[in-house]
């Protein structure tokens, strides 16, 4: 039986004292708080899985979804695990309730912000974990390995979060 690494046992104890929660009522769903999705997804994102959720264009209101998802969570009592694969979230239009309720990873490569969505749902703390792949090239995200994207399918899998990949 491999031992765990010491640093994931510190940075995994660090976030639960940090973002601590009380036991969610888990659903086959995740009601996000954004009525469209909501509706639109069959009464909430499925956990468990990852969903996709994609635009032509990088301005389509994505900005707009995640801070709602933030107000939602904040509303609701939890937390939320913020992936930002361009460091191109911007927390200034949000109140500083809102924020408590947020774990913004700051990344500036895909691949930094996939190894980082790996890390947060193997750690299991996060109802929500919310990648954000909006800005980045498309060149930079077919360099992803494909197996990397089938090891978070099977992380989310045995977890009862949820995985949103804008």
């Amino acid at each position: 039986m491999a031992v765990a690494n010491p640093k994931l046992l510190d940075l995994r104890n660090l976030l639960a004292e940090r973002f601590p929660h009380s036991p969610l009522e888990v659903s086959a769903r995740f009601r996000t708080g954004q009525s469209l999705i909501d509706s639109v997804m069959g009464d909430g994102l499925p956990r468990g899985a990852i969903t996709e959720i994609t635009s032509p264009q990088p301005s389509e209101g994505s900005a707009s979804l995640v801070a709602g998802l933030i107000r939602a969570a904040k509303d609701a009592h939890y937390f939320i695990a913020l992936i930002d694969g361009r460091d191109s979230f911007d927390p200034g239009p949000l109140s500083r309730a809102c924020l408590h309720h947020l774990l913004w990873v700051r990344c500036h490569k895909a691949i930094e912000a996939v190894k980082a969505a790996d890390l947060l749902l193997r750690d299991g703390n996060f109802p929500l974990v919310l990648l954000d792949l909006v800005l980045n090239l498309p060149e930079e995200l077919r360099k992803i390995p494909q197996n990397s994207w089938y090891r978070l399918q099977r992380l989310v899998e045995a977890t009862s979060a949820a995985c949103l990949v804008l």
